[in-house]
């Protein structure tokens, strides 16, 4: 009976725990490149709810920033043009940084 008590108990506290409604508002969102894979040039491309400094970054699969840019986005559609200027053919890990979150995808450099 007793194990049972604090089996339920444990049960009530877990899901209290996991129920909190700290649901965090994205402010960027539909983060993409196309065209992805791409030779020369690509548009990044992402919506923000709000007008916010952003800090977009490349960086190689080993991890090495190759490319920084602070930008100030605008309420709505946002785009950045990326140049592959002398960046090797391979995957590189593309991030849209703002002061609550740093979101991430890939592309690919032919």
């Amino acid at each position: 009976m007793f194990k049972k008590i604090l089996f339920i108990a444990f049960l009530s506290v877990s899901s209290i725990g996991f129920s909190q409604n700290n649901v965090e508002k994205k402010t960027i969102v539909g983060l993409s490149a196309a065209p992805n894979p791409f030779t020369n040039t690509t548009k990044i491309s992402f919506t923000a709810n709000t007008n916010t400094a952003v800090f977009f970054t490349v960086k190689n699969v080993l991890g090495k920033t190759v490319y920084k840019k602070t930008m100030k986005a605008i309420k709505g559609k946002n785009t950045i043009p990326f140049y592959k200027n002398n960046l090797a053919s391979g995957m590189y890990i593309y991030s849209i940084r703002d002061n609550r979150k740093t979101t991430s995808k890939r592309f690919v450099i032919k």
